[in-house]
């Protein structure tokens, strides 16, 4: 399909340039978002009708993103989301999530202007590009973590994960651990019934001890009788 600009587009074309692109990037994407008309002669008129009015807005627009740009160029924002110890998160950090982010400093961006080719799943550092404009773009770091503390050393450059095969170590280790812990325990456990059982048939042979002692006494004294 064959489109009208009605402002640069990168790799496409500058305001008023008649391109060629595929009809579903036009209709997804161009013509809904006010970037562009279809080229016909009806489209064309109307191009050059409000050309003036188009370059008047895009410069009021490129000044409104220039001093966002001024703000947040190079700035570290931090996410601090939940995630395994492997760092992948329990969910994810979209285009909506960073611009919502930046906008709450007083500096309003749409996610559209965020330039993230898929949603962060793993915690870490990671340089986002922002197009304010089309002729104004800049790039922020986004710091992925969870914690603050754990930002600080992202920040840093630590590593801050454990490789997947660690952590399975981790787990063997840890339920082998246990599993000596519990057969201490019954091994503890069988002692002592052992010790109770030995303790009880102590008793009963002293018992039956002091039982025998009278009888023998009485023979005896019978013995003396006689």
């Amino acid at each position: 399909m064959e489109v009208i600009l009605l402002e640069r587009v990168g790799k496409l074309g500058q305001m008023g340039d008649v391109v060629r692109v595929k009809d579903g990037y036009a209709r997804n994407f161009l013509l809904p978002r006010g970037k562009a008309l279809r080229a016909n002669a009806e489209s064309k008129a109307k191009y050059e009708g409000m050309k003036a009015e188009l370059q008047k807005q895009s410069l009021e627009r490129k000044g409104e993103a220039g001093k966002v740009a001024a703000k947040v160029d190079g700035k570290t924002f931090i996410v601090i989301r939940q995630a395994s110890e492997t760092g992948q998160l329990f969910g994810s950090v979209s285009t909506r999530d960073i611009a919502t982010l930046i906008s709450t400093e007083g500096n309003t961006i749409t996610r559209t202007a965020v330039e993230l080719n898929a949603p962060i799943k793993s915690i870490g550092q990671y340089k986002v590009p922002l197009a304010l404009h089309p002729d104004v773009e800049v790039s922020v770091t986004v710091i992925v973590a969870r914690s603050e503390a754990e930002a600080e050393r992202i920040g840093r450059g630590e590593d801050v994960t454990i490789r997947r095969e660690d952590a399975e170590d981790a787990e063997a280790e840890a339920e082998a651990a246990k599993a000596r812990a519990e057969a201490l325990f019954d091994a503890e456990s069988e002692e002592a019934e052992d010790a109770a059982a030995e303790g009880e048939t102590v008793a009963a042979a002293a018992e039956g001890d002091a039982d025998a002692k009278p009888a023998k006494a009485k023979r005896k004294k019978k013995s003396d009788d006689a």
